[in-house]
């Protein structure tokens, strides 16, 4: 009897601390649940996936992957991610860009305007004079003066992708060009001045066998080979400009859009991306590298192969004749490489965007303008050309007048 009742006073015993069990365990849960979200509220923002990302001022995450994180939730540690990625609220990518100019001094703008404004007149009055003289004077419709027709064309088209922006920028406040402009303006300045470095090329092997084989001039330079070369030398530059300009593009610029610079060029504008430019940057050095040591290799083994043909002449007329027919190519090359070659070749702790801006306002509106006058100045046959031609408009002038 006493056994039996023990018993069971037992069992209701246990039977009460279950009871009390289950109801502890239901009310801890419950606290639980109400003091979870708290816990939580913070990195509840952060969380993707199985991903916790804990941000850092301007919208980045931490750049060296240094903690290990584990989620009560999962039982595999998590990291940190790195700067490469950016919470997708805060990238903007960039719609317009903003040119600094030659100078952002306010007191400048004007007198600068003033010089550019002569230059590219200048420019434009002395190539399409020799395209014009070119064109309708049959004494220069030679292979010899082929080259610098296209020169000219080149020259005219190079200056103009740059100048008139370049000269609107200086009259107004709001310095922007969109991003299609830009990428518009870096393509077709990199055509123009590719096509540009292998015409030179061309016109010194055009010079080589003028002087070198001047009795198979005709036949090896003839107007199809001419023709060949110039379409050779547009398709390959229009390519690579199209390739380059892709590569600049195709990173994204989501940081500054200031451009040092009074247009579009390479290395400022990857200056400003915020992705990795080591692909853009890469194929750039690639092409510029390629296309000056190649046509510089021509231009410096044509003139090599002509002054030694030179020096091999035994009358001084001869030499003086020959020295002529090249003098003027060889000032436009010497001039022209040599502004290529002092930004380039100059010294990675002296390099700088300011220095080169000072050599593409060279070679982008300088030279274009010298050109003519060195092809015109110093060769008898456009010189002759241009005084006929002045004569006949001041003959049809006086006519008109009377």
């Amino acid at each position: 009897m006493d056994l039996c009742l023990e018993t069971r006073c037992s069992d209701r015993l246990t039977s009460l601390t279950v009871s009390l069990s289950c109801h502890a365990l239901e009310l801890s849960s419950i606290t639980e649940a109400q003091t979870a979200p708290e816990k939580t509220q913070g990195a509840s923002e952060f969380l993707e996936g199985d991903l916790v990302k804990q941000p850092v001022p301007g919208g980045l995450f931490p750049k060296d992957v240094t903690d290990i994180v584990w989620l009560p939730e999962s039982p595999v540690p998590q990291r940190h991610l790195s700067d490469s990625y950016m919470a997708p609220e805060n990238i903007t990518q960039i719609t317009e860009f903003v040119l600094i100019g030659v100078s952002n001094l306010p007191e400048l703008q004007i007198p600068l305007f003033c010089v550019f404004l002569v230059i590219y007149g200048l420019t434009v009055t002395g190539n399409l004079g020799i395209i014009t003289l070119t064109s309708v004077d049959s004494r220069l419709q030679t292979p010899m003066y082929f080259f610098p027709l296209h020169l000219a064309v080149i020259n005219l088209g190079n200056s103009t992708v740059i100048a008139p922006k370049m000269l609107v920028n200086f009259l107004v406040s709001k310095k922007t060009t969109s991003y299609y402009e830009c990428a518009t303006q870096l393509g077709a300045f990199l055509v123009f001045i590719i096509v540009e470095v292998f015409m030179l090329a061309v016109m010194a092997y055009d010079r080589y066998v003028a002087i070198c084989k001047p009795l198979l001039y005709m036949v090896v330079v003839s107007r199809r080979i001419c023709l060949l070369l110039v379409s050779l030398t547009f398709l390959y530059s229009f390519s690579t400009a199209v390739v380059v300009s892709s590569c600049v593009f195709s990173v994204s610029y989501c940081a500054s859009n200031v451009i040092n610079h009074f247009y579009c060029d390479n290395v400022p504008l990857l200056a400003l991306s915020c992705s990795d430019t080591y692909f853009p940057e890469t194929v750039v050095f690639i092409s510029s590298a390629t296309n000056l040591f190649f046509s510089m290799t021509i231009v410096l083994i044509s003139y090599f192969n002509i002054v030694l043909s030179i020096l091999r002449m035994r009358s001084s007329e001869g030499r003086k004749k020959a020295f002529s027919t090249c003098a003027s190519h060889m000032t436009a090359v010497t001039v022209f490489y040599g502004t290529l070659l002092f930004m380039y070749l100059q010294p990675r702790s002296s390099h700088s965007l300011d220095t080169d801006k000072m050599a593409s306002v060279f070679y982008t509106l300088v030279i274009p303008m010298l050109n003519p006058m060195i092809y015109s100045l110093r060769n008898k046959d456009v010189k002759a050309a241009l005084g006929g031609s002045w004569g006949i408009y001041a003959v049809s002038l006086k006519q008109y007048s009377f």
